[in-house]
């Protein structure tokens, strides 16, 4: 009935916490229309800070830069989740060097604002005469600063398994690479899912950070339409559309994982109802 940190409230609790609740909600919704009354009183709703969305050759480029946006986050997000299984292995080994390098490069990239380094890859690579494209910049940012999270989410993982499953596998004759790559890493981003699926939201969101390396995604493009005089600059009109097209992506990708959370658990309902039907098989057959 209660917890070591926080008692189960009682009946007055309950009202009290339901008034602060209720009164939460009243300010926000108090602050949000004044929001919106301001916008309106400023004519941010006028039909001409809006017909910009009418033009074709605008949706065009509107669908280009969410196609960029998607593209440096799938390629962001696949490296992201090599380079966390790697250095979480890394960071688990059985060798002191091995281990030692892994927690270097982890520490260090983790410890580095994701825009820093957004900005040595392109603007400090080239001077050291590598060339860098703005997309390279931006999924090399996303990957090592993302990945080196999703180290430490793949290793706790892993460390919360059960001791048994490497006993069993290290019994059934396979490798320290094996059992990591195939025993126990899978188990853990089965464990860790809602946790890596946050950091992906996040790591979708940080592709935002792309424009202030020239690299043309969705802030990018909302930035140049709103300095249009053409449409009367509708700074805010088009940072809207593009929050509402994030939070749309947002969406998406926590349905996914919810999918997958719920298909995972349906899968070991049926892996645990197997033995169950069996017994009576068996029993009948003794």
């Amino acid at each position: 009935m209660s917890n070591v940190l926080f008692d189960i409230p009682g009946p007055r609790a309950r009202l009290r916490y339901r008034g602060f609740a209720a009164f939460g909600v009243v300010v926000v919704v108090a602050i949000l229309a004044y929001i919106v009354y301001r916008f309106y009183d400023s004519g941010q709703f006028s039909a001409r800070k809006w017909e910009w969305l009418q033009y074709s050759q605008v949706q065009t480029d509107l669908a280009n830069a969410v196609l960029a946006t998607l593209k440096a986050f799938a390629l962001g997000a696949v490296l992201a989740l090599i380079f966390g299984a790697i250095f979480a292995a890394g960071r688990l080994s059985d060798h002191a060097w091995v281990r030692g390098i892994s927690v270097t490069i982890v520490e260090f990239f983790r410890a580095i604002p994701l825009l820093v380094l957004m900005f040595l890859f392109y603007y400090g690579l080239p001077a050291a005469g590598i060339p860098m494209t703005p997309f390279l910049a931006v999924v090399l940012g996303l990957t090592l600063y993302n990945g080196s999270v999703l180290a430490e989410v793949f290793r706790a993982g892993i460390q919360s398994l059960p001791k048994g499953q490497r006993e069993a596998a290290y019994a059934l004759g396979m490798r320290k690479t094996q059992v990591m790559f195939f025993v126990l890493i899978p188990q853990a981003v089965r464990a860790m899912l809602p946790t890596i699926i946050s950091q992906l939201v996040v790591l979708l969101k940080d592709t935002a950070l792309g424009f202030l390396v020239t690299y043309p995604e969705l802030l990018y493009y909302a930035r140049y339409i709103g300095s249009q005089g053409a449409f009367g600059r509708p700074i805010v009109p088009s940072t809207i559309v593009v929050a509402a097209i994030y939070i749309a992506l947002c969406l998406l990708l926590t349905a996914l994982a919810t999918y997958l959370e719920k298909r995972n658990r349906r899968s070991k309902k049926a892996v645990a109802a197997k033995p169950a039907e069996a017994e009576p098989l068996e029993a009948g057959v003794l």
